[in-house]
């Protein structure tokens, strides 16, 4: 009989319906419980494409008696870690606390107030690699609860004092010197493969937010090292395996060094990030391999993870299909030869596919070639047809679950590639996807993390004025500045904390968590603080509100010198930095979203990789709020034409009325 997770929204909670575990997902009816019987809670936490998440479930919540055990001594409740990103927060930091690490899936055992006093990840079901078998564990948390109550509680209040005092940020407010960039940087390239690309060794995460940096970095100071890390790690990253060279898209991580073994689920932020990542490298040097892979994700997302209803971004794939984890993207050489004949050889050979194979028997493709245009097209045809046999196969699992920041940031790169490529079906697609957020997930001024969430977190309201923005630099619609005036106020409102100068994940009347969460560090995807405060740095520059210029700084400040000493977990911490440091150049097209020589002009003012560079629109026939704002003031259009204003650093250009000649303007820096 299914339990009380069969009528739940999230993809996630819904494959643990049928477990004989008594879940319940996190709410009232299961924290009043607890309280009620004395009970413990068993919190477990982790998301759909997570496989170890698979794994835990099938070894030990399938099985009844593991079930009996903990449905005897605990209340369990179960969360999808996408859906709650502040329970996921928050009880992270006691896991890593406690341990020294932490990763998913997430377990942890709480008092009936919700207090955590015990925890860790994955749990075996019998003895292994050094970790306790999850029933003799169950039964040992127990036992302690029930006869060292004492015990428990200290536990539990030492835990709590500690997560309350630990410093989210760095050493205090500090002056934001250039400085703190060039450490950053050398703090990187000590840290670089400089065989394969990336940093650290395994595993190995893409990190496309230290990759930004580094291109705006090498945009500053022209450092021909910085561009080359760059250029490295997207080259090896798309040779790798960690890259679907039939169907588009790149896996979480590489297992390896190399980029040649994934993890292989396909998470929708990371192909979000480096789209991007791609495009700009596009753009700072002109090879269009590049561009060529920014757009074989956004073929990608676009077939394979928009919801065809709604238009929004769907959250995930999985790593398994029929039970086998990457059994769905890997081959064998006699299926390759099925499919192509006598091509098959070539292709083999070109994707380093042998008989042995290189995973399990079987094979991860990899490109053994150059990374290049050429390499790309060569052998689309081949790729085209073993995609097309691959639908054949069981696909993974999907989480369809719609969430907002993600799609914001989703939304954002498609509207800069619009602008940048000339693309109108991706603009369609990101104001598409943000429209079902403001408008189903929002309400006004107020925005839902999921459709089924009662609150929204910092992230959201920061990635969707992010992704307004690039949506009104690549349209000139005016509802999208609209949107992102409207929404920095709420957010200020609900997240900053005048008295430390921080911006908390959380809003102010979050209910059932014994801490506020606040984390600053950027890891998979920027955080909340970071986009936020970017997202402010910029709507100073178009409003001239200084309230938002000093939040942002001030948000900026606190982080401290930590930036410069741990990049890779504040690197877009980082890009801020460069925003309030860096020269600020802000192009303003009097025109209208539907007069061919605005879009035109719009068009050449994003041509060039300049990540400090605002674009602004107003039609001088459709009056309304923003025409009030200073940064349209005294700017008519010239004898009737759609006119560009460029101003850099405080001092403006001629006005210009012309693509060529905005483009010889940006180009003269």
């Amino acid at each position: 009989m299914p339990n009380r997770l069969a009528s739940s929204f999230s993809p996630y909670l819904r494959q643990h319906a049928e477990n004989p575990v008594d879940w319940y997902p996190w709410g009232d009816e299961a924290l009043n419980r607890a309280r009620s019987e004395n009970k413990p809670i068993l919190l477990s936490i982790g998301y759909s494409a997570c496989h170890w998440c698979h794994v835990m479930a099938h070894e030990s919540f399938e099985n009844p008696e593991t079930a009996r055990l903990m449905n005897q001594h605990f209340v369990n409740i179960k969360v999808d870690r996408e859906e709650r990103p502040d329970l996921d927060s928050v009880y992270m930091a006691a896991v890593q606390t406690m341990t020294g690490h932490g990763g998913w899936p997430m377990t942890v055992f709480l008092t009936p107030d919700g207090r955590p006093f015990y925890g860790g990840t994955y749990f075996p079901p019998e003895d292994r690699h050094g970790l306790p078998a999850f029933p003799r564990v169950l039964e040992a948390v127990a036992d302690t609860f029930r006869s060292q109550p004492a015990r428990i509680a200290q536990t539990a209040g030492r835990l709590e004092s500690a997560l309350k005092r630990s410093e989210p940020c760095g050493s205090g407010l500090i002056a934001l010197a250039p400085d703190i960039l060039h450490r950053a940087y050398q703090a990187l390239a000590q840290d670089f493969d400089v065989n394969h690309g990336g940093f650290g060794d395994a595993p190995k995460f893409p990190q496309p937010l230290a990759l930004e940096f580094l291109l705006r970095y090498f945009h500053n100071t022209r450092s021909p090292g910085a561009l080359g890390m760059v250029e490295r790690t997207l080259a090896e990253m798309y040779r790798g395996g960690v890259y679907d060279h039939l169907g588009g898209g790149f896996h979480r991580y590489a297992t390896d060094a190399a980029w040649q073994v994934p993890h292989f689920e396909k998470m929708l932020y990371d192909n979000a990030l480096l789209s991007r990542v791609y495009l700009h490298a596009f753009q700072v040097t002109g090879n269009t391999a590049y561009r060529s892979v920014a757009e074989e994700v956004f073929a990608y997302v676009l077939r394979e993870m928009t919801d065809p209803a709604t238009g929004g971004f769907f959250s995930s794939q999985d790593a398994d299909s029929d039970g086998e984890e990457g059994k769905y993207y890997t081959w064998t050489a006699d299926e390759i030869d099925e499919v192509l004949g006598p091509a098959g050889e070539t292709f083999r050979e070109r994707f380093g596919v042998t008989r042995g194979g290189n995973f399990e028997g079987r094979n991860i493709l990899h490109l053994t070639d150059e990374f290049s245009e050429a390499a790309i097209a060569q052998d689309r045809e081949a790729r085209e047809a073993l995609w097309r046999r691959r639908q054949w196969r069981n696909a993974p699992g999907k989480d369809t679950k719609i969430i907002a920041s993600w799609n914001g940031m989703m939304a954002g790169s498609l509207a800069e590639a619009a602008c940048v490529l000339g693309r109108p079906d991706y603009l369609s697609a990101a104001a598409r996807a943000m429209e079902y957020v403001l408008n189903e997930m929002g309400n006004g001024d107020l925005l839902r993390h999921t459709i089924s969430a009662e609150i929204g977190f910092l992230e959201d309201y920061a990635q969707i004025i992010d992704a307004s923005l690039w949506l009104h630099q690549a349209s000139l619609s005016p509802r999208w500045l609209r949107s992102a005036l409207k929404l920095s106020e709420r957010m200020v409102a609900e997240f900053w904390d005048e008295s430390d100068g921080g911006f908390y994940d959380a809003p102010t009347d979050t209910k059932g968590l014994f801490i506020r969460p606040r984390n600053l560090q950027d890891g998979a995807v920027p955080s909340g603080g970071s986009t936020a405060a970017i997202a402010l740095l910029k709507l100073a520059r178009i409003t001239d509100d200084q309230r938002y210029h000093q939040i942002g700084s001030q948000a900026l400040k606190t982080i401290g010198d930590i930036m410069g000493r741990h990049p890779l977990g504040f690197t877009n911490w980082l890009a801020g930095l460069d925003m309030y440091l860096g020269s600020a150049e802000e192009i303003t097209i009097i025109g209208g979203k539907d007069d061919p020589a605005a879009m035109a002009l719009a068009r050449a003012a994003c041509q060039r990789f300049r990540p400090n560079r605002l674009v602004v629109g107003l039609d001088p026939e459709e009056p309304g709020t923003i025409s009030n704002l200073p940064i349209f003031t005294d700017r008519p259009q010239r004898n009737g034409m759609a006119t560009a204003y460029v101003c850099r650093d405080f001092s403006c250009r001629p006005p210009v009325t012309s693509p060529e000649d905005l483009e010889q303007l940006s180009a003269a820096e």
